[in-house]
Protein backbone atom coordinates (compact mmCIF):
# COMPACT_ATOMS: atom_id res chain seq x y z
CA UNK A 1 0.00 0.00 0.00
CA UNK A 2 2.86 2.36 0.73
CA UNK A 3 4.29 1.77 -2.74
CA UNK A 4 0.88 2.49 -4.31
CA UNK A 5 0.51 5.68 -2.36
CA UNK A 6 3.99 6.82 -3.31
CA UNK A 7 3.32 6.12 -7.00
CA UNK A 8 0.08 8.13 -6.87
CA UNK A 9 1.87 11.00 -5.17
CA UNK A 10 4.58 10.92 -7.86
CA UNK A 11 1.93 10.96 -10.61
CA UNK A 12 0.16 13.89 -8.98
CA UNK A 13 3.41 15.78 -8.67
CA UNK A 14 4.37 15.06 -12.27
CA UNK A 15 0.99 16.03 -13.75
CA UNK A 16 0.43 19.76 -14.18
CA UNK A 17 -2.11 21.53 -12.04
CA UNK A 18 -5.56 22.21 -13.52
CA UNK A 19 -4.85 25.93 -13.44
CA UNK A 20 -1.64 25.38 -15.42
CA UNK A 21 -3.49 23.36 -18.06
CA UNK A 22 -6.15 26.03 -18.39
CA UNK A 23 -3.47 28.70 -18.72
CA UNK A 24 -1.70 26.82 -21.50
CA UNK A 25 -4.97 26.16 -23.28
CA UNK A 26 -5.92 29.83 -23.10
CA UNK A 27 -2.46 30.77 -24.42
CA UNK A 28 -2.87 28.36 -27.34
CA UNK A 29 -6.24 29.89 -28.24
CA UNK A 30 -4.74 33.36 -27.95
CA UNK A 31 -1.91 32.46 -30.32
CA UNK A 32 -4.37 31.04 -32.86
CA UNK A 33 -6.76 34.01 -32.59
CA UNK A 34 -5.05 36.32 -35.17
CA UNK A 35 -4.97 33.62 -37.86
CA UNK A 36 -8.53 32.59 -37.02
CA UNK A 37 -9.63 36.23 -37.32
CA UNK A 38 -7.97 36.59 -40.75
CA UNK A 39 -9.49 33.27 -41.85
CA UNK A 40 -12.94 34.41 -40.69
CA UNK A 41 -12.83 37.89 -42.22
CA UNK A 42 -11.20 37.09 -45.55
CA UNK A 43 -12.59 33.61 -46.27
CA UNK A 44 -15.64 32.63 -44.26
CA UNK A 45 -17.47 35.98 -44.40
CA UNK A 46 -16.97 36.47 -48.18
CA UNK A 47 -18.12 32.90 -48.85
CA UNK A 48 -21.23 33.39 -46.71
CA UNK A 49 -22.03 36.68 -48.46
CA UNK A 50 -21.50 35.06 -51.87
CA UNK A 51 -23.84 32.24 -50.90
CA UNK A 52 -26.48 34.73 -49.76
CA UNK A 53 -26.24 36.83 -52.94
CA UNK A 54 -26.51 33.68 -55.06
CA UNK A 55 -30.04 33.21 -53.63
CA UNK A 56 -31.25 36.71 -54.51
CA UNK A 57 -33.42 37.66 -57.44
CA UNK A 58 -32.28 40.19 -60.03
CA UNK A 59 -33.44 41.86 -63.22
CA UNK A 60 -32.01 44.31 -65.73
CA UNK A 61 -32.21 47.19 -63.29
CA UNK A 62 -31.82 45.97 -59.72
CA UNK A 63 -30.97 43.17 -57.34
CA UNK A 64 -33.90 42.12 -55.16
CA UNK A 65 -32.99 40.53 -51.77
CA UNK A 66 -35.64 37.81 -52.09
CA UNK A 67 -34.70 34.17 -51.76
CA UNK A 68 -34.86 32.07 -54.92
CA UNK A 69 -33.18 29.03 -56.43
CA UNK A 70 -33.67 30.26 -59.96
CA UNK A 71 -30.02 31.29 -60.29
CA UNK A 72 -28.89 27.70 -59.67
CA UNK A 73 -31.61 26.43 -62.01
CA UNK A 74 -30.23 28.75 -64.71
CA UNK A 75 -26.73 27.36 -64.16
CA UNK A 76 -27.91 23.81 -64.87
CA UNK A 77 -30.53 24.77 -67.45
CA UNK A 78 -30.73 22.07 -70.12
CA UNK A 79 -28.27 19.73 -68.40
CA UNK A 80 -30.86 16.98 -68.08
CA UNK A 81 -31.38 16.78 -71.84
CA UNK A 82 -29.49 14.53 -74.21
CA UNK A 83 -27.25 17.35 -75.43
CA UNK A 84 -24.55 18.83 -73.22
CA UNK A 85 -25.65 22.06 -71.57
CA UNK A 86 -23.56 25.21 -71.57
CA UNK A 87 -22.38 24.62 -68.01
CA UNK A 88 -21.17 21.08 -68.73
CA UNK A 89 -19.37 22.17 -71.90
CA UNK A 90 -17.73 25.04 -70.03
CA UNK A 91 -16.56 22.76 -67.21
CA UNK A 92 -15.25 20.22 -69.72
CA UNK A 93 -13.26 22.99 -71.42
CA UNK A 94 -11.86 24.11 -68.07
CA UNK A 95 -11.07 20.56 -66.96
CA UNK A 96 -9.22 20.05 -70.24
CA UNK A 97 -6.90 22.91 -69.33
CA UNK A 98 -6.51 21.48 -65.81
CA UNK A 99 -5.56 18.05 -67.14
CA UNK A 100 -3.12 19.39 -69.73
CA UNK A 101 -1.50 21.76 -67.24
CA UNK A 102 -1.12 18.99 -64.66
CA UNK A 103 0.27 16.61 -67.28
CA UNK A 104 3.05 19.10 -68.07
CA UNK A 105 3.74 20.80 -64.75
CA UNK A 106 3.90 17.57 -62.74
CA UNK A 107 6.81 15.87 -64.58
CA UNK A 108 8.50 19.22 -65.19
CA UNK A 109 8.18 20.32 -61.57
CA UNK A 110 9.25 16.92 -60.27
CA UNK A 111 12.32 16.85 -62.52
CA UNK A 112 13.43 20.32 -61.41
CA UNK A 113 12.76 19.58 -57.74
CA UNK A 114 14.58 16.23 -57.98
CA UNK A 115 17.59 17.90 -59.59
CA UNK A 116 17.72 20.58 -56.89
CA UNK A 117 17.25 18.12 -54.02
CA UNK A 118 19.59 15.28 -55.07
CA UNK A 119 22.09 16.61 -57.58
CA UNK A 120 23.04 20.00 -56.12
CA UNK A 121 25.42 19.54 -53.20
CA UNK A 122 25.99 23.16 -52.26
CA UNK A 123 23.19 24.75 -50.24
CA UNK A 124 24.15 28.16 -51.63
CA UNK A 125 23.89 27.01 -55.23
CA UNK A 126 20.67 25.14 -54.46
CA UNK A 127 19.12 28.24 -52.92
CA UNK A 128 20.27 30.37 -55.84
CA UNK A 129 18.72 28.01 -58.38
CA UNK A 130 15.58 27.77 -56.27
CA UNK A 131 15.25 31.56 -56.24
CA UNK A 132 15.81 31.53 -59.99
CA UNK A 133 12.59 29.54 -60.30
CA UNK A 134 10.72 32.35 -58.55
CA UNK A 135 11.92 35.10 -60.93
CA UNK A 136 8.64 35.05 -62.93
CA UNK A 137 6.85 36.15 -59.76
CA UNK A 138 8.80 39.39 -59.74
CA UNK A 139 6.50 40.72 -62.47
CA UNK A 140 2.74 40.82 -62.97
CA UNK A 141 0.91 37.83 -64.40
CA UNK A 142 -0.51 40.00 -67.16
CA UNK A 143 2.95 41.22 -68.17
CA UNK A 144 4.22 37.65 -68.28
CA UNK A 145 1.35 36.61 -70.52
CA UNK A 146 1.67 39.63 -72.81
CA UNK A 147 5.37 38.80 -73.26
CA UNK A 148 4.32 35.67 -75.19
CA UNK A 149 2.41 37.67 -77.83
CA UNK A 150 5.52 38.97 -79.71
CA UNK A 151 6.84 35.42 -79.72
CA UNK A 152 3.74 33.50 -80.79
CA UNK A 153 1.97 36.03 -83.01
CA UNK A 154 1.40 35.61 -86.73
CA UNK A 155 4.43 37.79 -87.41
CA UNK A 156 6.13 36.91 -84.15
CA UNK A 157 9.62 35.64 -83.49
CA UNK A 158 8.73 31.94 -83.72
CA UNK A 159 6.96 32.19 -87.08
CA UNK A 160 9.63 34.50 -88.52
CA UNK A 161 12.39 32.12 -87.40
CA UNK A 162 10.66 29.07 -88.87
CA UNK A 163 10.07 30.88 -92.16
CA UNK A 164 13.65 32.12 -92.20
CA UNK A 165 14.85 28.53 -91.80
CA UNK A 166 12.57 27.42 -94.61
CA UNK A 167 10.61 25.03 -92.39
CA UNK A 168 7.25 26.66 -93.10
CA UNK A 169 5.87 28.84 -95.87
CA UNK A 170 2.84 30.30 -94.12
CA UNK A 171 2.67 31.44 -90.48
CA UNK A 172 1.32 28.90 -87.99
CA UNK A 173 -2.03 30.28 -86.86
CA UNK A 174 -2.49 28.07 -83.80
CA UNK A 175 0.42 29.41 -81.78
CA UNK A 176 -1.48 32.40 -80.39
CA UNK A 177 -5.10 32.80 -79.30
CA UNK A 178 -5.57 29.07 -79.07
CA UNK A 179 -5.67 26.22 -76.56
CA UNK A 180 -1.93 25.79 -77.06
CA UNK A 181 -1.26 29.39 -76.00
CA UNK A 182 -3.51 29.07 -72.94
CA UNK A 183 -1.82 25.85 -71.76
CA UNK A 184 1.62 27.33 -72.40
CA UNK A 185 0.77 30.36 -70.26
CA UNK A 186 -0.63 28.14 -67.48
CA UNK A 187 2.56 26.06 -67.47
CA UNK A 188 4.64 29.23 -67.36
CA UNK A 189 2.63 30.65 -64.46
CA UNK A 190 1.98 27.55 -62.35
CA UNK A 191 5.03 25.29 -62.61
CA UNK A 192 6.64 26.92 -59.60
CA UNK A 193 3.61 25.93 -57.50
CA UNK A 194 4.47 22.33 -58.32
CA UNK A 195 8.21 22.72 -57.75
CA UNK A 196 8.04 24.16 -54.24
CA UNK A 197 5.97 21.46 -52.43
CA UNK A 198 7.68 18.60 -54.27
CA UNK A 199 11.10 20.01 -53.42
CA UNK A 200 10.02 20.30 -49.78
CA UNK A 201 9.00 16.63 -49.73
CA UNK A 202 12.17 15.46 -51.48
CA UNK A 203 14.38 17.49 -49.13
CA UNK A 204 12.89 15.60 -46.17
CA UNK A 205 13.76 12.15 -47.53
CA UNK A 206 16.40 10.39 -45.49
CA UNK A 207 19.30 9.75 -47.86
CA UNK A 208 20.08 6.53 -46.02
CA UNK A 209 16.89 5.03 -47.49
CA UNK A 210 18.20 5.61 -51.00
CA UNK A 211 21.60 4.19 -50.07
CA UNK A 212 19.90 1.14 -48.57
CA UNK A 213 17.90 0.61 -51.76
CA UNK A 214 21.08 0.78 -53.82
CA UNK A 215 22.87 -1.61 -51.46
CA UNK A 216 20.00 -4.06 -51.96
CA UNK A 217 20.62 -3.99 -55.71
CA UNK A 218 17.81 -1.64 -56.78
CA UNK A 219 18.40 0.23 -60.00
CA UNK A 220 17.92 3.96 -60.31
CA UNK A 221 14.46 3.54 -61.80
CA UNK A 222 13.45 1.07 -59.08
CA UNK A 223 14.69 3.42 -56.36
CA UNK A 224 12.79 6.30 -57.92
CA UNK A 225 9.58 4.30 -58.26
CA UNK A 226 9.62 2.40 -54.95
CA UNK A 227 11.35 4.87 -52.60
CA UNK A 228 11.37 8.44 -53.88
CA UNK A 229 7.91 8.66 -55.44
CA UNK A 230 5.98 7.24 -52.45
CA UNK A 231 7.78 9.64 -50.12
CA UNK A 232 7.15 12.54 -52.53
CA UNK A 233 3.38 11.92 -52.66
CA UNK A 234 2.57 14.71 -50.16
CA UNK A 235 4.38 17.29 -52.25
CA UNK A 236 2.82 15.99 -55.47
CA UNK A 237 -0.67 16.15 -53.97
CA UNK A 238 -0.19 19.67 -52.58
CA UNK A 239 1.28 20.89 -55.86
CA UNK A 240 -1.63 19.36 -57.77
CA UNK A 241 -4.06 21.13 -55.43
CA UNK A 242 -2.36 24.45 -56.14
CA UNK A 243 -2.47 23.93 -59.90
CA UNK A 244 -6.08 22.73 -59.92
CA UNK A 245 -7.37 25.66 -57.86
CA UNK A 246 -5.42 28.22 -59.88
CA UNK A 247 -6.46 26.91 -63.29
CA UNK A 248 -10.11 26.29 -62.40
CA UNK A 249 -10.71 29.87 -61.30
CA UNK A 250 -8.48 31.66 -63.80
CA UNK A 251 -10.08 33.97 -66.35
CA UNK A 252 -7.30 36.43 -67.14
CA UNK A 253 -5.01 33.86 -68.76
CA UNK A 254 -7.84 32.33 -70.78
CA UNK A 255 -8.99 35.77 -71.90
CA UNK A 256 -5.57 37.15 -72.88
CA UNK A 257 -4.01 34.05 -74.42
CA UNK A 258 -7.28 32.75 -75.87
CA UNK A 259 -8.18 36.02 -77.54
CA UNK A 260 -11.49 36.18 -75.65
CA UNK A 261 -12.64 33.22 -77.75
CA UNK A 262 -12.23 30.28 -75.35
CA UNK A 263 -14.76 29.43 -72.68
CA UNK A 264 -13.90 28.69 -69.07
CA UNK A 265 -15.79 28.77 -65.79
CA UNK A 266 -13.86 31.76 -64.51
CA UNK A 267 -14.49 33.59 -67.78
CA UNK A 268 -18.25 33.02 -67.48
CA UNK A 269 -18.24 34.47 -63.95
CA UNK A 270 -16.15 37.46 -65.09
CA UNK A 271 -18.58 38.22 -67.93
CA UNK A 272 -21.56 38.01 -65.59
CA UNK A 273 -19.82 40.38 -63.20
CA UNK A 274 -19.14 42.79 -66.07
CA UNK A 275 -22.85 42.83 -66.92
CA UNK A 276 -23.71 43.38 -63.20
CA UNK A 277 -25.42 40.00 -62.94
CA UNK A 278 -24.06 39.48 -59.44
CA UNK A 279 -26.55 36.81 -58.23
CA UNK A 280 -25.91 34.68 -61.33
CA UNK A 281 -22.16 35.13 -60.94
CA UNK A 282 -22.43 34.21 -57.25
CA UNK A 283 -24.37 31.04 -58.09
CA UNK A 284 -21.74 30.06 -60.65
CA UNK A 285 -19.03 30.80 -58.09
CA UNK A 286 -20.66 28.53 -55.51
CA UNK A 287 -20.97 25.71 -58.05
CA UNK A 288 -17.32 26.23 -59.01
CA UNK A 289 -16.33 26.15 -55.33
CA UNK A 290 -18.17 22.85 -54.85
CA UNK A 291 -16.49 21.36 -57.94
CA UNK A 292 -13.03 22.45 -56.80
CA UNK A 293 -13.62 21.13 -53.29
CA UNK A 294 -14.61 17.75 -54.72
CA UNK A 295 -11.42 17.67 -56.79
CA UNK A 296 -9.34 18.63 -53.75
CA UNK A 297 -11.07 15.94 -51.70
CA UNK A 298 -10.08 13.39 -54.31
CA UNK A 299 -6.46 14.60 -54.26
CA UNK A 300 -6.25 14.61 -50.46
CA UNK A 301 -7.18 10.92 -50.37
CA UNK A 302 -3.60 10.33 -51.50
CA UNK A 303 -2.22 11.64 -48.21
CA UNK A 304 -3.12 12.72 -44.70
CA UNK A 305 -2.60 16.49 -44.95
CA UNK A 306 -2.92 17.02 -41.21
CA UNK A 307 -0.08 14.61 -40.56
CA UNK A 308 2.07 16.07 -43.33
CA UNK A 309 1.52 19.73 -42.46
Amino acid sequence: MNDLALSRLAEAAASPAPSGRRRRRALAYLQAAPLAFVFLVFLVVPLVLTGIVSLWEYNEYAIVPALTLQNYADVFDGCLSADLCTTVRTYLSTLKFVALTLAITLPLGFAIAYFLAFHIRSNTVRMGLFLLCTIPFWTSNVIRMISWIPLLGRNGLVNDTLRGLGLIREPIEGLLYSDFAVVLAFVHLDTVFMIVPIFNSLARIDRRLIEAARDCGASGAQTLWNVVLPLAKPGIAIGAIFVVTLVMGDFVTVGVMGGQQIASVGKVIQVQMAYLQFPAAAANAMVLLAAVLLMILGLTRMIDLRRVL
